[in-house]
């Protein structure tokens, strides 16, 4: 049962509102003062206050003030005289979610209440949404730290709110698909469909249909209505995955769309208007692609409004070990067992390597590890996984085999050792530059160099 304040100065009045509200439902409280209100407010929580703006003392005006400093959630309507529509006005600007005149008719009073607690609970629902969802899309699964993330993150910020379209631009697995979709959850969007359409997954015939719809009987085997993704976005936002695999018949006709807002069924009569914010992604680079003439310039220009790139792996190293955290705590909870350690020397293994599959392949080896450990630690992880091996990684594994008496571990960090001198003695002991050269942060450098043991100071620089 929602809880009501009612503040007004005429005995009368506050009854007869507190008797139409109870009979709607209302769990009613009385207050004869803003000051009253003020102290029933700090004492218990209430869904709703509805105050008369004029009362001696403090008035309506300022109680509406302090409440929506102290409880913004809390949705306040006021009552005003009839012909003070000023005192309304200045309500409104004030935060007040709606206004009453007075006489207050109860069909009148019933519906504003009505929607001044639904917005309530429309705002409530936001929230707990954006909080779901957050758990598995925002910025707790795009985990990391790093300079470039952080970046990455007051982009996001700063245009999640408004109507632009956004391209994402970045390697594959880098994680563009939860950027869209906390991209979409921190709109104003929020409660309304995020849809996803992967561009090179759809084969061409079907791909319009796919996209704009179709009406039955349009083609062989419509055999009923099909909405679209554009209709079934509409009023949210709609992600277009694998932008430049657009055949350029279809680039013609997205721009359309894109340009006028709206779209033709296949086999339609007519136009449909759609509200759908686009965000599209690509691992291509896509100015490559209009100088090639395989991406039309018009439409590269009208997704291009707001550019983010997204950064692979190897150029954040430093969000590994919590990435681990991350990835491990997710899988084991997900899988109902306890969460495993990770052995001594397992995270510098996961810094060295480049991983050209980025976070979706860091996600999916420690899913495995995870699932497949039976101890309370995880002491080995295959690097590179045997089928995301790329022709460069084959060629450049090492072959050899720890020497007798060595354990793999003892071997690793040697062959690191020397790997880390060497590229010191090749940067003349310059050790931002030597960081550079291996790919790392000069931080993760100078951790590496004393978690190995290594004296500068004994480093044969040459001559």
């Amino acid at each position: 049962m929602s809880r009501a304040l009612v503040v007004d100065d005429d005995r009368a009045v506050r009854k007869a509102l507190q008797v139409n509200l109870t009979k709607h439902g209302l769990d009613v409280t009385l207050a004869e003062t803003a000051d009253e209100a003020l102290a029933l407010l700090h004492g218990a929580p209430f869904d709703l206050l509805l105050t008369d703006v004029k009362m001696p003392g403090t008035s309506g005006m300022e109680l509406l003030i302090a409440a929506r400093a102290a409880w913004p959630d809390m949705p306040v309507v006021v009552m005003t005289g009839y012909g003070s529509v000023q005192d309304a006005v200045a309500a409104m600007k004030a935060g007040a979610a709606d206004y009453l005149i007075k006489p207050v008719s109860k069909d009148e009073l019933i519906v504003v209440i009505e929607r001044a607690l639904e917005q309530r609970s429309l705002r409530a629902e936001l929230l707990s949404l954006r909080r779901q969802v957050e758990d598995r899309f925002g910025f707790e699964s795009l985990v990391g730290a790093t300079p470039v993330m952080v970046a990455l993150y007051e982009e996001v910020a700063s245009v999640a709110d408004t109507s632009a379209t956004v391209l994402l631009q970045g390697e594959t697995g880098t994680g563009k698909e939860l950027l869209a979709h906390a991209i979409h959850v921190r709109s104003r969007r929020a409660l309304a469909p995020f849809v996803r359409v992967n561009c090179s997954a759809i084969p061409e015939a079907l791909l319009e249909s796919e996209l704009y719809g179709h009406e039955k009987g349009s083609f062989t085997g419509a055999i009923r209505q099909h909405r679209g993704m554009f209709e079934q976005a509409d009023g949210g936002t709609l992600l277009l995955d694998e932008i430049g695999e657009l055949d350029p018949h279809m680039q013609v006709k997205l721009l359309r769309v894109l340009e006028s807002g709206e779209i033709h069924r296949v086999g339609g009569s007519g136009p449909l208007r759609v509200d759908v914010r686009v965000v599209a992604a690509t691992n291509k680079d896509l100015r490559r692609e209009v100088r090639d003439k395989r991406f039309r310039e018009d439409l590269f220009w009208r997704l291009n409004v707001v550019a983010i790139r997204v950064p692979p792996l190897r150029e954040r190293k430093d969000d590994i070990p919590l990435l681990v955290d991350h990835f491990v705590e997710r899988v084991a909870a997900k899988n109902d067992r306890p969460a495993p350690r990770l052995a001594r020397g397992i995270v510098d293994q996961l810094l060295a390597y480049d991983w050209p599959g980025n976070v979706r392949q860091l996600e999916h080896l420690l899913e495995r590890a995870v699932i497949l450990n039976r101890g309370p630690e995880i002491t080995a992880l295959p690097l590179p996984l045997d089928d995301e091996l790329t022709e460069h990684d084959s060629a450049n594994r090492l072959p050899m085999l720890p020497p007798p008496g060595t354990t793999l571990q003892e071997w690793l960090l040697r062959y690191e050792r020397e790997v880390i001198v060497t590229a010191l003695r090749e940067a003349g002991g310059v050790q931002a530059r030597a960081a550079r050269r291996l790919g790392l942060s000069r931080s993760n450098m100078n951790y590496r160099i004393s978690r190995l043991g290594i004296e500068l100071r004994d480093i044969d620089y040459g001559p």
